[in-house]
């Protein structure tokens, strides 16, 4: 949970007045555009940055004042994750159990063993790691930030560089972990945040503008919406459309061919009956497709952010 918290660094807000709140055991996709901070915001919870104002808890523990308590139980991967190349995987996770007080001898050996078998990396665990792929890595900063089994689990860019294969391998592995940890992962893929999310929230200019439930954040603003593609005469199908009493508002969108329209109603049983009527009864229109709406979470982002930089 955060208060007011602030990053400044000399001139520069990269950071202002972040109030958060996290369900525990919930995935929480944490967005923003490039230079919005996301990471700064994860180094404040982890205790690897200091605020500047405003105050940061951890289980109910302030993450200034009580930081090694806090890191105990907390897994961090970086946006860019460092090895030692000469280390192999097996002693990566070795000297990276070394800094909790974690299990030794056969305990510890038993769980990194399991650690290298979730991330799929049994069969390279004896391998020095500079002969790894960009995926091999990114799996390996996964199991080192669960070496200490941690009950909150930060991620910067996950996913970030990797091909689709290796996308689907982390986000897997982040899936298999809401049974038992909170994790919180910045992303630029909106598509992973809204496959996997229970919640969103989303940063612009080192403020927050939005955080609730994905399918909250993914019905709209409750208004219902229509999507109509149509080849000819568009524009004339468009007036047909917004001189219909039952129609709230016409908004031209982007398609390959066709004209695109979304079409919001507040009669939404009229707009069953009478909407597809009326667009194909203006001369020399063809619907080439017609359905009720769904929001996706690039559209609703775009919009936030949009809505936010106007009110600025």
């Amino acid at each position: 949970m955060t208060r007011g918290l602030t990053k400044q660094y000399g001139a520069h807000v990269a950071l202002e007045g972040l109030d958060l709140e996290v369900p525990e055991r919930s995935i929480v996709g944490f967005l923003g555009p490039n230079g919005a901070g996301k990471t700064t915001a994860m180094k404040l919870l982890v205790g690897l940055a200091w605020p500047t104002a405003g105050t940061a808890e951890v289980f109910g523990l302030d993450v200034v004042g009580h930081g090694p308590e806090v890191r105990a139980r907390v897994g961090y991967l970086a946006q860019e994750p460092r090895f030692y190349e000469h280390l192999t995987a097996r002693e990566t996770l070795r000297f990276v159990a070394g800094f909790f007080d974690a299990p030794v001898g056969v305990a510890r050996e038993r769980r990194i063993e399991e650690l290298l078998d979730w991330v799929g990396l049994t069969g390279k665990a004896d391998r020095p790691i500079r002969g790894f792929s960009g995926g091999e890595r990114q799996r390996l900063g996964i199991a080192q930030a669960n070496v200490n089994d941690p009950d909150l689990l930060l991620m910067d860019e996950p996913a970030a560089s990797l091909d689709p294969a290796g996308r689907e391998s982390v986000l897997a592995i982040l899936d298999q972990l809401r049974e038992r940890t909170t994790v919180f992962f910045s992303t630029h893929i909106l598509d992973d945040v809204e496959r996997i999310a229970d919640r969103v929230a989303i940063l612009d200019r080192g403020r927050l503008i939005a955080h609730a439930p994905t399918r909250e954040l993914l019905a709209g603003d409750g208004a219902t919406t229509f999507e109509l593609r149509v080849r000819g005469a568009a524009e004339e199908v468009r007036l047909a459309l917004a001189a219909e009493t039952w129609v709230e508002e016409v908004v031209p969108g982007v398609a390959a061919e066709d004209q695109r329209y979304l079409v919001r109603v507040h009669d939404v049983e009229t707009a069953e009956e009478r909407l597809l009527r009326t667009a194909l009864a203006v001369p020399g229109a063809v619907v080439t497709a017609y359905r009720r709406h769904a929001y996706e979470l690039e559209e609703v982002f775009l919009r936030l952010v949009d809505a936010s930089r106007e009110q600025a």
